[in-house]
């Protein structure tokens, strides 16, 4: 069964929870170019990456439990996963002792450590079954006509996302067409996995930004869209982006008013609804 398959085969229809935000702020000048986060923003999403995923995995035994029984894995849930936690802290212990900020694993090298079978195939389905048992994700209210109408525009579109190798596979599954086919430029897709670094790193901003500066895009030209004030809204202002605040979903949604990153950040504009983006392209 190929991987969009697999996705639909456990994707379940749900609705954002309101947030109890409205639209407001503005935006400056013209934007040239468009990026998104993935997880809580342009798809629903509870877990968002791995670095919250653990409380996920405890609320969904169960389904690991049968998961396991699938794959004719005589391990114990609860135990499972916690192996598959502490294997992942302990090559991200590794990767910051060789420089990496926030640090991001290719979660195949992890699997591969845990599971009895070796097989490159063999993992990657069960990666996948694994990631929507844990963190089931469905599309958010209007992203495909966001993108649609923002393809039409012919707007400059990019992607900045904590991700696996599996994430890419959510567009055609959810959203009907590949990453390209949706209108995102390969060349100003940044995926987490790819480089080793995790948001809130300035890492994969700085790239984007180094590409859209080749291409003459000044930077107060560019939109972020996001859920996640510290890992999203900090890093892309950061870098001198304008940033939209996803607001949308109560899942996702994160303020981070304890951390001192973002007790005096605000994002140039709040939103509640991905169509609203569309009024300022």
């Amino acid at each position: 069964m190929p991987f969009e398959d697999l996705i639909n085969h456990y994707s379940v229809a749900v609705n954002p929870i309101p947030t109890g935000f409205r639209k407001s702020g503005t935006i400056t000048g013209v934007i040239k170019a468009v990026l998104f986060d993935v997880y809580g923003t342009l798809f629903i999403s509870r877990a968002g990456d791995i670095s919250t995923a653990e409380e996920e995995a405890t609320n969904n035994i169960i389904g690991i439990e049968r998961l396991l029984k699938k794959y004719r894995i005589d391990r114990k849930a609860s135990l499972f996963y916690r192996e598959f936690i502490d294997e992942i802290e302990r090559e991200m212990g590794k990767m910051k002792e060789g420089g990496v900020d926030y640090p991001e694993v290719v979660i195949e090298k992890i699997w591969k450590t845990i599971l009895p079978m070796k097989d490159d195939d063999f993992i990657e389905r069960f990666a996948v079954e694994y990631e929507m048992i844990v963190n089931p994700v469905y599309p958010m209210p209007h992203a495909h006509e966001l993108l649609s109408s923002l393809k039409k525009k012919n707007a400059l579109m990019g992607i900045i996302s904590n991700a696996q190798f599996y994430t890419p596979y959510l567009f055609p599954a959810l959203l009907g067409g590949s990453i390209a086919d949706l209108g995102f430029r390969n060349d100003l897709t940044f995926f987490s996995y790819v480089f080793g670094y995790g948001k809130p790193s300035l890492f994969l901003f700085r790239k984007a930004a180094e590409c859209l500066d080749a291409w003459g895009i000044r930077r107060k030209n560019v939109l972020f869209v996001g859920n996640d004030m510290l890992k999203d809204i900090y890093p892309a202002s950061a870098m001198g982006f304008q940033t939209a605040l996803f607001a949308g979903d109560s899942r996702s949604l994160r303020l981070r008013k304890d951390d001192e990153r973002c007790k005096n950040l605000a994002a140039a504009l709040i939103i509640t609804d991905l169509l609203h983006i569309d009024d300022y392209i």
